[in-house]
């Protein structure tokens, strides 16, 4: 007997999102509306938090 993986994209992590397709969570803004979490939105804030780090790095 062998197991079977359905082929769609969310059991293969390794396969790129549409940028603006939600990845599963929300946030809450000021308003109390709930706004989808995109992958486009993850990505900016790795950015962000990779140019702190590296601006905080000593020389």
């Amino acid at each position: 007997m062998s197991i079977q993986h359905p082929r769609d994209s969310a059991q293969h992590p390794d396969q790129p999102r549409p940028p603006q397709q939600p990845v599963g969570g929300s946030i809450i803004d000021a308003q109390g509306r709930e706004i989808p979490i995109t992958e486009d939105m993850i990505q900016r804030a790795c950015r962000e938090l990779e140019n702190s780090c590296v601006q905080r790095r000593p020389r």
